[in-house]
């Protein structure tokens, strides 16, 4: 299952240390660990991952139990451009960088039991 949010407004620099704390974790795993993590970024992926959890409970009809987050990527989004006022009537330039996240869910396989004879 997928889940995506477009032009998040924080830079993907800061987002991706998020996404690789919780990359290849069970999802109630992550879910719970970003609620204590002390990130601005941790929010809205605890939100992206249960949005993707939820549109896998009702295509899929899997459970969240073994789910597990696949991929996970940050690519950049839309720069803004802004200016700053500088000395002798002259600017530099403020980049206000966004992301695209992504994420992707996957049921975890269940291992194969041998009968023994």
């Amino acid at each position: 299952m997928k889940a995506s949010l477009k032009n998040y407004r924080q830079s993907p620099r800061k987002v991706r240390l998020v996404a690789d704390f919780v990359k290849g974790r069970n999802v109630e795993d992550a879910i719970s660990n970003l609620a204590v993590l002390s990130k601005r970024a941790s929010l809205p992926i605890k939100k992206l991952i249960q949005s993707a959890v939820s549109s896998a409970k009702k295509d899929s009809g899997k459970s969240a139990e073994n789910l597990y987050i696949k991929e996970f990527r940050v690519d950049k989004g839309v720069t803004m451009k802004r200016s700053m006022p500088r000395a002798m009537g002259s600017a530099s330039r403020i980049n206000k960088r966004s992301s695209n996240v992504l994420v992707i869910l996957e049921e975890r396989p269940q291992p194969k039991i041998k009968n023994k004879k």
